[in-house]
């Protein structure tokens, strides 16, 4: 790592988020403690001229781009407009108000669900635009690919410095544990628990979980007071709506493959590549970066893992019913690696670290 000068201005746009929260604890650890951060309601993103004045008044050093509308398959599916409208949108403001205000170096975080479908594994960053797309997130794909060309493009044009990496499937701490829009690492830890809990008739345990991370019922999300009002018949209803019972449904045959990255791993990454030497990259030659552990495990395995965990004695079931999107994502992290950075948590231990948070 490079040098590194603590009293930089950085902005952190998606700060309260699981990716942002994490880059502000990283650079909070280096000594960094001029970091600028606005919630939705302070700041929207979507606003084009909010965006502007934002950062005429402020003038960062260095932004850091980890503001997004993300979620698991069906939130992909259900509000597509929504995912390509909104991503955009945040990219176009951010990007294009960084390169007017001066700034050199931004980092904007993509997806990989920006490679094709039926992508060759590992997945080489070259594979983009090489095929076509799974159809489930293509919306979203279609923005973050639009990002990281925004990037590549102003770096042609203008001279900037703005980096774009590629990072795989991330959990761990201020993610999404919604049943119906999250990833599928949390949306089965949140399961399990539930299901523990149910396993132990511990329903005062599972009102506290309702309250803390929302359920809905019939697309509603209930208040509260109607949760308070549940009985256990209301509970175990409710949950076996959302396939938790004395088994667990998950959706899909469980055969696809998926690698994840713990989101500390990636700010841990973000920071190693913002503070190279700046011959030590090159941002129009390496547009982008893929950011991973470089291995994978089937849903299957991963279920296992969480359920032994957990310690949930019940069965697992599959709803092969429901999509499985993209049979393999594994990301070829060679280039990452031959720079010097490795992904140190390993799955187990995070997942084990979530349960016990």
């Amino acid at each position: 790592m490079g040098s590194v000068d603590p009293s930089q201005k950085i902005y952190v746009a998606g700060h309260q988020g699981l990716v942002g929260s994490a880059i502000v604890r990283k650079f909070q650890s280096l000594g960094f403690t001029n970091i600028i951060s606005r919630t939705r309601d302070e700041l929207d993103l979507l606003n084009q001229a909010d965006t502007k004045d934002f950062f005429s008044q402020e003038k960062p050093d260095l932004v850091i781009l980890a503001a997004a509308k993300v979620g698991g398959i069906q939130a992909n599916d259900t509000y597509r407009a929504d995912f390509i409208y909104e991503n955009l949108q945040i990219q176009n403001n951010v990007i294009h108000n960084s390169y007017l205000s001066g700034i050199k170096r931004l980092l904007f975080l993509g997806s990989s669900c920006i490679y094709p479908k039926r992508c060759p594994q590992p997945i080489k960053e070259e594979f983009l635009l090489t095929g076509e797309l799974e159809p489930t997130n293509e919306p979203y794909a279609i923005a973050k690919i639009a990002g990281l060309k925004m990037c590549e493009s102003y770096n042609r044009q203008y001279g900037t410095r703005f980096l774009s990496v590629m990072p795989t499937n991330l959990y761990g701490p201020h993610d999404h544990y919604d049943l119906e829009n999250s990833h599928v690492l949390p949306s089965m830890i949140r399961k399990f628990t539930l299901g523990v809990l149910l396993e132990h008739q511990d329903f005062t345990g599972i009102k506290q979980n309702l309250k803390k991370f929302r359920i809905a019922e019939k697309s509603t999300y209930l208040t509260d007071t109607e949760i308070d009002k549940l009985s256990k018949h209301d509970i175990i209803n409710l949950l076996g709506n959302h396939g938790i019972e004395k088994d667990i449904t998950l959706w899909g045959s469980g055969t696809p493959r998926r690698e994840f990255l713990h989101v500390d791993d990636l700010a841990d990454a973000c920071a190693f590549l913002l503070f190279q030497k700046d011959n030590d990259l090159d941002p129009i030659k390496n547009q982008h970066l893929n950011i991973g552990v470089g291995d994978d495990l089937s849903i299957k395995e991963l279920a296992c893992l969480i359920k032994d965990i957990a310690q949930f004695k019940g069965d697992i079931h599959w709803d092969i019913s429901k999509p499985d999107g993209t049979p393999q994502k594994l990301l070829d992290v060679s280039k990452m690696n031959e720079r010097g950075w490795r992904a140190k948590i390993s799955l187990e231990i995070g997942i084990t670290a979530l349960f016990n948070h």
